[in-house]
């Protein structure tokens, strides 16, 4: 039986047809819609959590949306070991929700930014990377105002010597620069992991890079190494 994903739609939510389309139609995956209001997640085998402005982003972004009554069957999910990918928005609510650490700060430059960015795959170890080469340069897009990455610098450290970061803002050769990091991320960091590797959160928009004539088709590659895992799980 092949694996079957949800997709979560807040008030708000403005990328959840872009995910939908690029499971579905694009990746051939069996995926569903799930409002913020259900609570039944019963044979779904991956959450993604879109980007958008759910809630219209009050307070600060996600801060809403983690109370909306499905985020306790997405914890209880998450805890029991499945897989939840949180993009953007869905990063955000991640972050509040507890299920990722740190939190996130408007951008440097206090500006939305929507553009193609180039990150850098940091580790293969995760169900989202297994069949991404460490190194590797993936060309996704962007479009946030409150994407800079932070936390402290005890946990900072628990990142890094738990292999918890995943993509890092680097330039078309591979390079964590100044430049690179943009929205001014600690560490040029644009996804992470928690330490049992099947909550991922990223800034980058992967399911708008999964066909050529977006600009890039390397969002593929996370989707693809999803359904492998999935597959053989």
């Amino acid at each position: 039986m092949s694996a079957k994903f949800g997709v979560i739609v807040f008030p708000g939510s403005n990328c959840d047809h872009d995910a939908y389309h690029a499971l579905a139609h694009v990746m051939n995956a069996e995926t569903k819609f799930l409002w913020h209001k259900d609570t039944d997640l019963s044979g779904i085998d991956f959450l993604l959590i879109p980007g958008g402005f759910s809630y219209g982003d009050y307070l600060r972004s996600g801060a809403i949306a983690r109370f909306s009554p499905i985020m306790q069957s997405v914890i209880d999910f998450a805890e029991k070991g499945g897989p939840v990918l949180g993009v953007c928005n869905g990063f955000q609510i991640l972050l509040e929700a507890g299920l990722l650490p740190g939190a996130m700060l408007h951008n440097q430059q206090l500006r939305f930014v929507c553009k193609h960015t180039h990150i850098r795959c940091e580790t293969s170890n995760s169900l989202f990377t297994r069949n991404i080469e460490k190194g590797s340069i993936l060309k996704i897009p962007v479009a946030h105002g409150e994407g800079n990455y932070f936390t402290d610098d005890d946990q900072l450290k628990k990142l890094q010597d738990n292999d918890q970061i995943v993509f890092r803002y680097c330039d078309e050769d591979g390079n964590t620069t100044e430049e690179a990091n943009f929205n001014g991320s600690i560490d040029n960091i644009a996804g992470i992991c928690n330490t049992d590797r099947n909550v991922l959160g990223m800034m980058p928009h992967p399911e708008r890079a999964v066909e050529d004539i977006l600009g890039s088709d390397d969002g593929k590659k996370i989707f693809e190494s999803v359904l492998n895992e999935l597959a053989v799980a």
